[in-house]
């Protein structure tokens, strides 16, 4: 198709500053993200409005809305912020949905994106106006771009080959150059000059795609070149990027917002503050991940994260820590022990890093040495001279690989984040001692002890953009998929070193937030996890069965042939495993893009066809073909298992401190792999309730948002959390928490184990003063000590209600 140049005049030009915003509003009970797209506009989230208020929940969360790529399946490439996405249904699409919600007593909370834009000049007319009028347009502050790199050309890697290979493909239509389905302007005064002085001539330069690893001169999101970074710390960028959201706050269309990546902006703590000060202080969660023992910045005036803490400490509740340790001692048995293989969860994340940086990160690496090198070169101070770019490269990349969180931010200490600790480590990559200086001059310069001027802060701001892209490169989309002893531990904002947690640390953690961020967002299952909540808390069951689950591995990976490699084995029958039954399509295509993400035989680009091949006859013949039965048969084995997993992770999630988001679909039984497979549309029923799943999941997700909604004081900002500890031999398989003296919950923890061990024998749950009523099973009562054989009769689970004092207290 011959694509269509943009409209020359903008549809998102510098505006007026927003009005003031009105109060802020309450924060929500609880929330559901629905995954908006062309073939899921905002008509039929509004048919789907009476079934998710009938489910309890106070707000419904939406995908990014603002105008996107056209066809985009997530609206994250966002080329117009001015406007509401046509193909979702428009601003009045939005307002008619808001309007609906609100007839049913819902609210709605956006999805933002402030870090990053669309790279597509045909659809981003902002982007468009950059390339034709150079740094000297006034959206040129719209974009992080390095014009000092690259002889002032804004890199574009877009060609299939070197541009001497495809020089036919290029053409000249008017004032516009196409590249098969790109478009980009040209230069005033330029068309009618020879093609390679054409090319010479303008801001930017067309160019291979292999060179966005080495050569890019734009910041991007991650190693995504197709995203192209935004300056919002401006402030007439901020505003104009702005502008709709918060007119559609201050209109009451919309009540609160998530804000995507923080991480890649310049600035945070100033953005968020700008952010809370013009919304009013409308409810915001910031999609932050924070590492083992990390705290969300004190002076962010947010609400807290959008969940993925909470994800990581309700999973490590129901995973057995001694299993565990087993279960990894037979995966290195299993796997070899080789590079990325033998099961090193600390130097599995380090050789990832090290890889990230020298090839997906390299161009990002070059332009912070580059900063570096210039504040040497110009300083005074003589310890910072004579320092080659070389070592300033090895001192930046020894550090970075040794951050153990995203990134530092301006309101937390720099040196409780690059430690002294890491220094030292960074100096032994150094074979000449003073060589080794460069460390304390890198460490100096990030910690401010050589000034503050604006290349001083640009330097801090560099390295902190590309540690927290090099820890979601490193981390989430590398060591992940070549760290499989448990892939339940794999998933974003975990620690697969150390996935299984007590219930003491599960309970100092809600007791922290319910003190902290009571407000904070909670999650089991997002767009982004790598497999839904559901599927987790299957594989969770088998750190309480590792030998039973080797021993199946070595009788299926005996009869099936071709196995490409024994990681990729393990983590294809753990796949199956979780999934339980499933087409082999998605079980195929899941696979191939974990193999593509380790990188360590194929990667997205080098890709080995041969080895993809045999990926793909593996997944066929053997864990989606007849040995696959045997895996499918234990699973059916250990399903009352599954189900105490699946039952708990959903009653905790739902009734532990914060806000609990459901994924869309997951209020039922919701089996669902790494993206695309779990962003499918969703079938809704066109009102009321929908039948019940097989594992009960939606009776207790009902009963669980129905009693947070009728009382939402004793689940919100002043609630309490009081953990409540069972007496008997098996105490230590109940989970039980208090909130406000109203609501009490209590899970099954490690079921199987407590199967083998005989059982609740005389094990009893010592319940607070009064009667006490079953949310779940109505028509029973509880008081003194409830014995958890009884409590545990129906479900694997327990939702009671303290009688008599629905109107009393809770606050």
């Amino acid at each position: 198709m011959t694509p269509e140049r943009p409209d020359p005049v903008l549809s998102s030009p510098p505006s007026a500053p927003s009005p003031p915003a009105p109060p802020a509003s309450p924060a929500p009970v609880a929330t559901y993200r629905l995954q908006l797209q062309p073939a899921f506009p905002f008509s039929a989230a509004a048919a789907a409005v009476p079934y998710l208020a009938s489910l309890g929940v106070s707000h419904l969360h939406l995908s990014p809305v603002l105008e996107a790529v056209p066809g985009s399946p997530h609206g994250y490439d966002v080329v117009d912020h001015a406007r509401v996405r046509e193909e979702l249904g428009g601003e009045e699409g939005l307002r008619a949905l808001a309007r609906t919600a609100r007839e049913h007593g819902l609210g709605l909370v956006l999805d933002i994106v402030p870090n990053h834009m669309a790279m597509s000049p045909r659809h981003n007319r902002a982007l468009w106006e950059v390339l034709r009028e150079g740094p000297k347009s006034p959206y040129a502050r719209w974009f992080d771009i390095d014009w000092e790199a690259q002889g002032g050309q804004l890199l574009v890697p877009v060609l299939g080959a070197p541009v001497g290979q495809v020089l036919k493909d290029l053409r000249v239509e008017g004032d516009v150059l196409r590249y098969h389905e790109h478009a980009f302007p040209l230069r005033e005064g330029t068309a009618d000059l020879p093609l390679p002085q054409l090319l010479d001539a303008q801001w930017y330069r067309p160019v291979w795609w292999r060179l966005a690893r080495t050569e890019l001169n734009y910041r991007r999101f991650f190693s995504i070149s197709e995203l192209i970074g935004v300056r919002v710390e401006d402030p007439e960028v901020f505003e104009a990027t702005h502008a709709t959201v918060l007119r559609l706050l201050h209109e009451g269309v919309v009540d609160g917002l998530r804000v995507d990546h923080p991480d890649g902006l310049a600035d945070p703590d100033t953005y968020l503050a700008r952010l809370h000060e013009a919304s009013g202080g409308r409810w915001t969660v910031v999609e932050k991940i924070l590492a083992d023992g990390e705290r969300l910045p004190a002076a962010w005036p947010v609400a807290g994260t959008t969940g993925y803490d909470a994800l990581r400490h309700v999973d490590g509740l129901f995973t057995d820590p001694a299993g565990h340790g087993e279960l990894l001692g037979r995966y290195r048995a299993f796997a070899a022990p080789r590079t990325d293989r033998g099961g090193d969860w600390a130097a599995t994340v380090r050789r990832a890093a090290y890889k990230v940086l020298t090839h997906e990160l390299a161009a990002e690496t070059d332009r912070l040495t580059r900063v570096a090198h210039r504040l040497c070169v110009a300083s005074p101070e003589p310890a910072l001279r004579d320092r080659a770019p070389w070592a300033l490269r090895t001192a930046l990349r020894e550090l970075l690989v040794r951050l153990e969180v995203y990134r530092p931010y301006a309101s937390v200490d720099a040196a409780s984040v690059v430690t002294e600790e890491a220094a030292a480590e960074a100096r032994l990559a150094f074979a000449v001692p003073e060589e080794a200086g460069a460390v304390d001059v890198v460490r100096d310069l990030l910690l401010g002890r050589y000034g503050d001027g604006p290349e001083h802060v640009e330097f801090r701001t560099r390295f902190a953009q590309t540690a927290s892209a090099l820890r979601a490169k490193s981390v989430e989309d590398t060591a992940f998929y070549r760290y499989v002893p448990l892939l339940s531990a794999t998933e974003v904002g975990g620690d697969p070193g150390r996935p299984a947690l007590t219930p003491e640390e599960f309970h100092a953690y809600c007791a922290r937030v319910q003190r902290d961020w009571p407000t904070t967002g909670t999650v089991v299952s997002t767009h982004d996890t790598k497999r839904s909540a559901d599927v987790r808390a299957a594989l969770a069951v088998l750190t309480q069965c590792p030998g039973r689950w080797a021993d199946v591995l070595t009788e299926v990976t005996r009869t099936g042939d071709g196995v490409p490699d024994a990681q990729l084995a393990w983590a294809a029958w753990q796949t199956v495993f979780g999934l339980g039954p499933a087409d082999g399509d998605r079980v195929r295509d899941a696979l191939l893009k974990h193999v593509r993400e380790a990188g360590m035989y194929t990667s997205w680009t080098e890709q080995e066809p041969s080895y993809e091949e045999a990926v793909a006859r593996f997944v066929t013949a053997g864990p989606c073909g007849a040995p696959g039965e045997r895996v499918t048969a234990l699973r059916a084995a250990l399903e009352p298992h599954v189900r105490a997993n699946v039952l708990g992770t959903a009653l905790t999630h739902l009734t532990m401190p914060g806000v609990p988001d459901l994924y869309q679909g997951t209020e039922r039984e919701y089996l669902a792999l790494v993206d695309p497979d779990n962003r499918r549309a969703v079938d809704f029923p066109p009102s009321g309730p929908a039948g019940d799943d097989r594992s009960g999941k939606t009776a207790v997700t009902r009963a669980a948002l129905a009693l947070r909604a009728r009382r939402p004081a004793v689940f919100g900002e002043r609630a309490t959390y009081e953990p409540l500890a069972a007496e008997g031999p098996s105490a230590a398989h109940c989970v039980a928490f208090v909130r406000s003296g109203e609501a009490l919950t209590a899970v099954t923890r490690l079921s199987l184990r407590l199967a083998e061990a005989g059982g609740w024998h005389d094990t009893t749950l010592p319940l607070p003063p009064g009667r006490w009523t079953d949310v779940l099973t109505p028509g029973r009562e509880f008081t003194g000590h409830a014995r958890l054989a009884d409590l545990f009769t129906e479900l694997p689970v327990a939702l009671l209600e303290r009688m008599g004092t629905e109107d009393g207290a809770g606050g």
